[in-house]
């Protein structure tokens, strides 16, 4: 009897369905898994956030008179830290926004003869958007990375916890000074923006041949804002200040920071505290419209 010998294995086709659907699979996979990770830690890095401003208020509003000689002191610290120390380079940059931005667009609206044009675009650029972007931004590459460090150093340290164990709130301890303190620099620093961009920029154009006292140029911006960008501009930099104290507090607390982490979460702080003032601007822009 002969024996019988085992068929031979015949491969599959290249072509076939199964290794298609497998091969588009891993592609698929390969390009969007990166993005899909990145998006779902996004998000928990909002749910989060938010979760934190929830407690920060709860605890600014239950707290408020708690502790105030230990706590006003450490206000007046940061808002010295992250508005009178960044004082002179808030100065620096109205007087370059005053050349670049009001200097250029009054000598190329005197050149065109539409000089009632320039009260509303300045309004428009320097006071509802370039100064209080500018003045958070600031205070964020100013003060941002220092705070992180620091709260990040005092939760490894295990400063958090010795806090809790002596029966003091972390977060009214260590958060609540900071994002007032952050929040009322930036307010202040926009101030200060504007003034400083509207004033070298009249200089700069009159040094130029502007033929316009200052009493008028002043007037023709102040004719050109109304009532509601008061209370607008508060509530936008207000906004700016207690979003980038809120981001920077949180990176800096959510888990201990060895020495490796410091530089990722530096940047991972400045990036969401950047897209939300951009958010928080965009928000903004409807309110200018219809109002």
């Amino acid at each position: 009897m002969l024996p019988v010998e085992p068929s031979p294995t015949v491969p599959a086709p290249v072509g076939t369905a199964g290794t298609t659907v497998l091969v588009g699979s891993a592609w698929w996979v390969r390009v969007f898994g990166p993005v899909g990770r990145k998006l779902l830690r996004t998000l928990t890095d909002c749910r989060r956030i938010t979760a934190f401003a929830l407690i920060t208020l709860a605890t600014v509003f239950t707290k408020a008179g708690v502790a105030r000689r230990v706590i006003r002191p450490l206000i007046q610290l940061q808002i010295l830290r992250a508005g009178v120390r960044v004082l002179p380079i808030i100065c620096f940059l109205g007087a370059a926004l005053g050349v670049v931005i009001v200097g250029q667009t009054t000598q190329l609206l005197l050149q065109v003869g539409q000089t009632k044009l320039l009260g509303p675009l300045l309004v428009n650029l320097v006071v509802r958007e370039l100064a209080p972007l500018s003045a958070a931004l600031v205070v964020l590459a100013r003060v941002g990375t220092a705070t992180v460090t620091e709260l990040g150093t005092a939760r490894a340290l295990g400063e958090v916890e010795a806090l809790e164990a002596l029966g003091v709130d972390p977060i009214h301890y260590l958060v609540v000074p900071r994002v007032i303190g952050i929040t009322t620099a930036v307010v202040c620093l926009t101030v200060y923006v504007i003034l400083f961009s509207l004033g070298v920029g009249y200089l700069f154009s009159f040094l130029r041949g502007l033929q316009m006292p200052p009493g008028e140029f002043l007037g023709i911006v102040a004719g050109a804002m109304e009532w509601v960008d008061f209370p607008l501009l508060a509530m936008k930099t207000m906004a700016f200040g207690f979003l980038a104290s809120l981001i920077i507090c949180y990176h800096g607390l959510c888990h201990p920071l060895r020495l490796e982490e410091v530089g990722e979460a530096t940047t991972r702080t400045v990036a969401q505290t950047v897209v939300a003032c951009l958010l928080v601007d965009a928000l903004f822009v409807p309110i200018y419209v219809f109002l």
